[in-house]
């Protein structure tokens, strides 16, 4: 495993309940390293963090670790099946400004 790759899997795992269900996929291309990271959904609240405030400062680390081995790294967290409810939209009654000649 690589030192980007284990930096991940061990910070995530000393921030969620279940560190067993942590999963990381290290892929590499002309763009760079890109880690893909797998989280159990009732811990997705501790690695995404408030406003996102905990995802980004691990993005911020994980992007010097790679800067110290001449690399551009970026974190993907994958989002789990039903993770988010859709959006509702309700529907607004237009009718009373439709005619309007202005």
């Amino acid at each position: 495993m690589e030192v980007d790759q284990q930096f991940v899997e061990e910070i995530v795992k000393a921030i969620v309940n279940n560190p067993q269900d942590v999963k990381t996929n290290r892929t590499v291309d002309e763009r760079g390293v890109l880690i893909t990271l797998d989280t159990n959904p009732a811990d997705m609240g501790y690695v995404i963090g408030r406003k996102g405030q905990t995802a980004r400062a691990i993005r911020t680390l994980l992007k010097i670790v790679g800067a110290k081995r001449n690399a551009y790294v970026n974190l993907k967290i994958n989002e789990p099946e039903g993770g988010r409810a859709p959006l509702k939209r309700e529907s607004v009654d237009t009718s009373v400004v439709d005619n309007l000649n202005i």
